[in-house]
């Protein structure tokens, strides 16, 4: 089975489930403000209650501890403890995350902290936001901060959520928060200073606590072989540079190796983009896991010195979000990031989203959703075969607020009626509970 120690865990983010947008002195955040904008997100939904966490945590706790959760991963809403982004604290934000460290304690759940999960302060957006040379010192002063309040129960933190995404949609191709279309260089720009304020958030928390264990999460959507002979050709495409923000490489190797990947220093060259060499001392980084978040991939043969996308046939599944069911992702981006960095891989994300809803009898028979565990749990086994795998966060623990498709996709283990904010646990809760009461045994039943 899987090893002794085995993280079993589930995963939310701040501004997905916790509501409350207007509560106390909280400060407003990009997706607050663009959300109010119409046409942005699905239906004109907002998150200004979402599945009003910010009150029902404690309920939610005692779901997370009724499915037998080892671990919680959540993130800190910025701008609900600093409401300017800098300076004062909320003392109403300090209380919220402190209950809910606390109630964490009482369930023996063990909190993984992630600190950016896309919600950036609106106050800091109008000072320049990500492009702002000031930048890395408001994420690594917040940092500080949390290390000094939340320390004391929490030791494991998250930097940073999928930069793939909050840069490459919400700065480049203008989907998400903030919803710029910045030119490359200036995107690179950004990049580069979420790496320093990252480089400087990881220093700064190991000199507040000593035992801290920090990663990153990176969004992974690999390149599969279609035969093993194939697998390295496959890897380096999965790090190659294809001039866009995907790659979890370009912001990976920074961290950890010192230096950009060698195969993008043309792409930044031509889009006018430069950096005082010195930085990369600040943004080389100690790592203790590699967190990553995948959902599938996509099969590639190869078609000369390149290669091509394998097309899906009409008959294989596709999710809700129109994604395919790629098991195998799980058991490759395991092996590509293991081979690249030698770090212990925690898979911090994965799940899926299904048309459901509760049948007569009031109950939500995710079957789909059983199936779709048992696949990627026996893919992500295999790779803890010739990896070091160290845990596991389901996606999500609630149906929950998807970013622009706002409430329109389901990836929960719990229901969450949005009119009266009931939770139900799906069928597919009861069975992730029993994965975790015998360390992966029941994915193989």
């Amino acid at each position: 089975m899987f090893k002794k120690n085995f993280v079993w865990g589930a995963a939310t983010a701040a501004y997905q489930i916790e509501g409350g947008a207007y509560a106390a002195d909280k400060g407003l955040n990009g997706w607050d403000v663009g959300s109010a904008t119409k046409g942005r997100i699905f239906n004109g939904h907002s998150g200004d209650v979402g599945c009003d966490h910010y009150h029902r945590f404690k309920e939610d706790v005692a779901l997370m501890k009724e499915i037998g959760l080892k671990a919680y991963r959540f993130s800190v809403n910025w701008a609900r403890l600093l409401p300017e982004g800098t300076g004062k604290i909320s003392e109403d934000g300090k209380r919220f995350y402190l209950e809910l460290l606390e109630e964490l304690k009482k369930a023996e759940i063990e909190p993984w902290m992630t600190l950016f999960h896309w919600d950036h302060p609106y106050a800091l957006y109008l000072r320049g936001g990500w492009l702002s040379p000031e930048s890395s010192d408001w994420f690594a002063s917040y940092a500080k901060i949390c290390g000094e309040l939340f320390g004391k129960y929490c030791n494991h933190f998250i930097l940073i959520n999928e930069p793939q995404v909050f840069l490459g949609e919400g700065h480049s191709a203008g989907k998400h928060a903030p919803f710029l279309e910045l030119p490359a260089g200036e995107v690179m720009r950004c990049a580069h200073n979420v790496l320093l304020g990252c480089g400087k958030a990881e220093k700064i928390l190991r000199g507040l606590l000593p035992d801290v264990k920090i990663g990153t999460a990176q969004a992974l959507w690999p390149f599969l072989p279609t035969s093993e002979e194939d697998y390295e050709f496959a890897k380096r495409e999965t790090f190659a540079c294809h001039e866009d923000f995907g790659s979890v490489n370009y912001y990976t190797d920074p961290l950890l190796f010192g230096h950009y990947p060698e195969e993008f220093a043309l792409w930044q060259g031509e889009n006018g983009f430069s950096y005082p060499e010195r930085d990369m001392d600040i943004i080389k980084s100690k790592l203790d896991f590699y967190g990553v978040n995948t959902y599938s991939g996509d099969y590639i043969e190869r078609e000369g010195d390149s290669f091509r996308r394998v097309t899906v046939p009409p008959s294989d599944p596709l999710t809700d979000m129109r994604w395919t069911v790629h098991p195998d992702s799980l058991y490759y981006g395991a092996r590509y990031v293991w081979d690249r960095y030698r770090l212990p891989v925690v898979y911090t994300e994965n799940g899926v989203a299904l048309t459901e809803w509760k049948d007569l009898n009031g109950e939500i028979n995710d079957d789909c959703r059983i199936d779709f565990l048992k696949r990627y749990l026996r893919s992500l086994h295999r790779a803890a075969q010739e990896a070091e795998i160290d845990g596991y966060f389901y996606w999500s623990l609630l149906d929950n607020f998807e970013w622009a498709e706002g409430f329109s996709k389901k990836f929960g283990l719990i229901h969450v009626d949005y009119d009266t904010l009931e939770r139900t646990p799906k069928k597919s809760a009861g069975f992730y509970k029993r994965v975790i009461e015998t360390n992966g045994e029941e994915i193989f039943k």
